[in-house]
């Protein structure tokens, strides 16, 4: 049987919204994220990060701390003990963000490949939407200066996971989203089997699946400047694993 649908929320101004916590998954990402968290924290919402750090060899961790000393009531860090997936990373930072009172929690990278100036348009869609997704592949939306191998591949995974899974969302490997509150308290974050960028497509399947309505905003995706990307060929693997079992899950009626 398929998960029921959920009740919809009423829909309600952007402003009456509440806090919104941005959960920053990291590692090795020192150089970016001492420009990109005073950015962030410069918008005009709600806003407060959460930076979760693998134990990052450069400092991450440590300059998170510093700027978390900075600005205690706005900036938090959770340290963990090494590279234990991005999945994992993202149910520690919501669990975090919900016991800390968060209406809504915002996930995105930490290299600028997801801008801070797109946050406001995602903040006001929400008011319609539960789930809102930085989106490269609807009208408006577009991936700057990647390179063609690399947007070949995006492109054919997003095809392949949105037909497979008959998933509403263009953009279903996106990791720059925005979760109402009631979406992550109605899902067993625990039981979500993928732990890499999988863990995206697989969270979004469940989403879509109980019925919450999902909206996308255009964005410009900038390929990262500093650092390197997490991306390997396994990862890759595992996300056509992930599709594979979605597939065979959803033909199940589960």
């Amino acid at each position: 049987m398929s998960s029921p649908a959920v009740a919809a929320p009423p829909t309600e101004p952007a402003a009456a919204l509440g806090p919104i916590y941005i959960v920053l998954p990291t590692f090795n990402e020192a150089e970016n994220i001492s420009q990109l968290v005073p950015q962030l924290l410069a918008l005009p919402s709600d806003l407060c990060v959460l930076v979760v750090d693998d134990n990052s060899p450069d400092g991450t961790g440590a300059l998170a701390d510093r700027l978390a000393a900075e600005q205690s009531a706005r900036v938090g860090v959770i340290h963990r003990a090494g590279k234990l997936g991005l999945g994992t990373a993202y149910v520690a930072g919501f669990k975090q963000a919900l016991a800390a009172g968060a209406a809504a929690v915002l996930t995105m990278d930490a290299d600028f490949s997801h801008h801070p100036r797109h946050i406001p348009s995602m903040v006001e869609k929400l008011a319609e939407a539960d789930l809102v997704i930085g989106s490269r592949y609807v009208r408006g939306g577009y991936a700057v200066d990647s390179p063609p191998a690399r947007r070949a591949l995006s492109r054919s995974a997003n095809l392949v996971a949105h037909l497979a899974l008959n998933l509403r969302a263009r953009d279903v490997t996106a990791g720059f989203r925005l979760y109402r509150r009631a979406v992550l308290e109605s899902l067993d974050l625990d039981q979500i089997f993928s732990s890499g960028y999988s863990f995206l497509v697989e969270l979004l399947y469940l989403v879509e699946r109980r019925g919450w309505r999902v909206a996308e905003v255009p964005i410009q995706f900038h390929d990262r400047i500093r650092g390197q990307s997490k991306i390997s060929r396994a990862e890759i693997g595992r996300a056509l694993y992930t599709v594979a079992r979605l597939t065979f899950r959803r033909m199940r009626g589960r």
